[in-house]
């Protein structure tokens, strides 16, 4: 459903397409903490992750953007608050650092990025390299230089790349990596490209193509764990 963002948010029991895309295993698991004196497991509540969606394709029905909403209802369903910016969101003026006036949209998503745990960006490969649709977005969190947890400091980031063949997965992949590492981000281990006309996803946006599948559980694995590890030291 819309959020106060205007991007699609999802609960902690509900998927982020309201067709049921998210990824066909999740399921919650309730969190458990070693206590500091060493005996045993003792149970905690935590604050849930807030996680951010962030790419797509400039067709809101692409594979791309898809993947990524049925990612996102995995991490849901796993007790997350997921907040997905794709093509509408991320229609942006061009990042010109020289002038500081900022959309109601861009400020929406620098807010989003700022009180996030962790993030998902999805991206077609386009010449061997991220879209501009989505590099633009990235850019546009240098204006979070100052922040308390400047730029993605901190975060995981999973990263999902559609694309024409292996040698264009390949380089767009290790380019978005670039980015991440750049932004002081931390790229999940494991990368998840798919290719564009193989029908990895339906029309009501779940992922019926296995191996894929099984590859998208494993980034939310990680995220995740990543995220929740993190929470105990900051």
């Amino acid at each position: 459903m819309g959020d106060s963002y205007g991007a699609l948010r999802s609960g902690g029991g509900g998927n982020a397409l309201p067709s049921g895309g998210a990824l066909p295993s999740r399921t919650a698991r309730p969190p458990v903490d070693v206590s500091p004196a060493g005996i045993g497991p003792v149970r905690a509540r935590r604050r849930r992750p807030v996680i951010v969606g962030l790419g797509g394709a400039t067709r809101a029905d692409s594979a791309t953007h898809l993947v990524l909403a049925a990612t996102l209802g995995s991490m849901a369903q796993a007790g997350a608050e997921t907040i997905l910016f794709g093509a509408a969101e991320l229609d942006l003026p061009m990042y010109a650092p020289e002038r500081p006036e900022r959309t109601p949209a861009t400020l929406r998503l620098l807010t989003a990025v700022e009180r996030c745990d962790a993030l998902v960006v999805a991206t077609p490969g386009y010449h061997g390299a991220m879209s501009g649709m989505v590099k633009n977005a990235l850019d546009y969190l240098e204006d979070l230089r100052g922040a308390p947890r400047p730029y993605l400091d901190g975060r995981a980031v999973g990263l999902i790349v559609s694309a024409t063949g292996a040698q264009e997965a390949g380089t767009t992949l290790s380019a978005l990596r670039s980015t991440v590492h750049a932004l002081r981000g931390w790229p999940t281990p494991l990368g998840v490209a798919f290719g564009a006309g193989d029908g990895v996803v339906d029309a009501h946006g779940r992922v019926t193509d296995s191996a894929t599948a099984t590859l998208l559980e494993a980034l939310v694995d990680q995220i995740m764990g990543f995220t929740y590890a993190w929470s105990q030291v900051i």
